[in-house]
């Protein structure tokens, strides 16, 4: 159902003349940038600048992992997630808690494409092929966590790397970033007049009060971004899917970037090849390398988030959007670089696919097991 009412309010928005469209989506980026700020700033404020303090119990990285996922299956927009992520850095979250947050995020988002294959739970083979498709992404993501995590514990290769990349970018002193900073002067306003409510408020429900219109607004913001760019590219996008496949895994891990860029969201990206495959149209391996794409072109968003931050925090919002950047770029690199490592996710996807088309429960099983029960059965185990 919820697919369907997708794709009315996409067909109804094509019916809106393209300035319109493109005038709301530039209001929609505007109003993002102001929720991430007014997210920074309220987290602050509830805090007292003692947000390591607040966070001690996410101290253990699983828990931050785990934090990461689940917020993104239940709100099913890792790009959602990473900007408030990004924006409570900015706010005094300690880095090392937000790096295992992201991680989770991405296997968070891996939700939405499998939902969308039970569309095709009425035809076995379908069925079958939609869900092979769909897990291919889950599968390379926990991969990803199994790599990575454990290494960035031991040796803190992303925060270094991070680091290194903001030390390129950056372009002056916090006090200079926040004198000429273009997106505060014109964000500022709105801002003003959300402290100007909760002003007579205490430290604490003066920044809650914040968090909150920060929270309401980015998720309303990035989601109606990712429908309007939809009703806009999603023809583009399609061609785009087309024309790469069967064409090698560079212009495929390329076509997912640029298709994720474009409509904002990699859960659009990848749920746009899951009914390719249960219809039997392409094959789920040939859009494996499609699907890494799209984990790179997700990061734009916290990127953008990133650089509309200012103050003492900047250089680490900046530093965690990069994490992400990262992150992705990496596991695509050595996992899909590898010969050994390559087949893993298909082979194991396709072998749970083929037991799932058997018996249908287990397909709602693993996704209630993997994106809730494993998670919170964790948070006992590590908390």
């Amino acid at each position: 159902m919820s697919t369907q009412v997708t794709e009315e309010i996409t067909s109804s928005l094509q019916a809106w003349p393209k300035w319109l469209r493109w005038l709301c989506l530039v209001a929609l980026v505007f109003a993002m940038l102001t929720a991430v700020s007014l997210i920074g700033g309220g987290f602050r404020t509830a805090t007292q600048d003692h947000a390591r303090d607040l966070f001690e119990f996410a101290s253990n990285p699983i828990l931050g992992l785990i934090i990461g996922m689940v917020c993104t299956a239940l709100i099913q927009s890792s790009s959602t997630v990473s900007s408030i992520i990004v924006a409570m850095v900015a706010g005094g979250l300690p880095i090392t808690i937000a790096i295992p947050m992201m991680m989770g995020a991405n296997i968070g988002t891996s939700i939405t494409n499998t939902i969308v294959s039970l569309g095709h739970i009425a035809n076995k083979q379908e069925f079958q092929r939609a869900f092979n498709a769909a897990t291919i992404h889950d599968f390379f993501n926990v991969f990803a966590v199994l790599i990575f995590l454990p290494l960035e514990i031991m040796f803190g290769m992303l925060e270094h790397l991070s680091a290194a990349l903001v030390a390129l970018v950056s372009t002056g002193s916090p006090s200079e970033l926040e004198t000429f900073n273009p997106i505060k002067f014109v964000t500022a306003p709105i801002i003003d007049a959300v402290k100007a409510i909760s002003a007579g408020f205490s430290p604490v429900w003066d920044g809650s009060f914040r968090i909150v219109v920060g929270l309401v607004l980015i998720i309303m913001s990035i989601t109606w971004m990712g429908k309007i760019m939809k009703s806009l590219m999603v023809g583009r996008a399609r061609t785009i899917l087309q024309n790469s496949l069967g064409r090698g895994a560079i212009s495929g891990i390329t076509s997912g970037t640029i298709v994720t860029v474009l409509v904002q969201s990699s859960s659009t990206t990848t749920s746009l090849m899951v009914p390719l495959v249960g219809n039997g149209i392409v094959t789920a391996r040939a859009i494996y390398p499609f699907t890494l794409g799209a984990n790179i072109g997700t990061c734009i968003t916290a990127v953008i988030a990133a650089f509309s931050i200012t103050g003492p925090n900047a250089d680490l919002a900046l530093q965690i959007a990069f994490v992400h950047l990262c992150y992705n770029f990496l596991a695509v690199f050595v996992i899909y670089g590898l010969a050994f490592w390559r087949e893993w996710p298909p082979k194991l996807s396709y072998q749970l696919s083929l037991k799932v088309a058997e018996q249908k429960a287990y397909g709602l099983a693993y996704i209630v097991g993997l994106f809730f029960v494993l998670p919170l059965s964790a948070i006992f185990l590590f908390g």
